[in-house]
């Protein structure tokens, strides 16, 4: 029997700098993993701002404990905001309602200067106060004393204000009336309303406040 030709084992040979798919493989990772940062820079394009800790109104000095810092991506829009990367000042105030978790705006803040409101304590009835706190926005109602009465007997009530938000209530200084008798509830009064008001409370006038839905209230927290 013929001898049979015995095969060669061949050698693998180590791929050298030369060989096109591994420039190519090297190249592709390469670029994968700029790629990879590039997304991972994008994801992280983010600028602490500030956001309402709880919702500010107008006329309400602003601390560092009424905001809270959040992380966003707002682009060429940030300008518009408060930025996170120096504390709240001294002086500054409230102009407009800011919404609980809202980043705050700068057109919002503005110095004592700027206020238009006056805090004013109305006395309201005790049942109806109860659902309000601090940032409720409420429709002030007046009912005038009839002075053709001799008996307490009041006219029909008229709004003399609309979307005025609550500074205090006795919730947030003190213990709470409770529903019987009256308790005094500080509301935010455009400055050119307070003489009007304070005539009509002196003149024994019976006030109301009406919150409007959807704003802050003791029954939402």
């Amino acid at each position: 029997m013929p001898d049979l030709p015995t095969p060669t084992a061949s050698r693998l040979t180590r791929p050298s700098w030369r060989d096109a798919r591994l420039v190519v493989g090297v190249l592709l990772v390469l670029v994968a993993t700029a790629l990879g940062a590039r997304v991972i820079a994008a994801a992280d394009e983010t600028v602490p701002m500030y956001a309402a800790a709880s919702t500010l109104v107008p006329g309400q000095p602003l601390t560092q404990q009424q905001v809270k810092v959040v992380r966003v991506r707002l682009g060429g829009g940030s300008g518009a905001y408060v930025a996170a990367d120096h504390p709240i000042p001294t002086g500054v105030f409230v102009l407009r309602d800011v919404r609980a978790g809202e980043l705050v705006p700068q057109s919002a803040l503005g110095g004592e200067q700027d206020v238009s409101v006056k805090p004013v304590t109305l006395e309201v009835a005790g049942n109806a106060a109860m659902t309000l706190v601090q940032g409720s926005v409420v429709d002030v109602w007046v009912n005038p004393r009839d002075p053709g009465s001799a008996t307490e007997k009041y006219l029909q009530p008229q709004r003399v204000l609309e979307a005025a938000a609550v500074a205090r209530t006795p919730r947030t200084g003190g213990a709470f009336a409770g529903a019987s008798g009256t308790t005094g509830v500080e509301v935010y009064v455009p400055e050119e309303k307070v003489q009007d008001l304070i005539e009509a409370i002196d003149q024994g006038a019976k006030v109301t406040l009406v919150r409007a839905p959807g704003s802050p209230s003791a029954e939402g927290s």
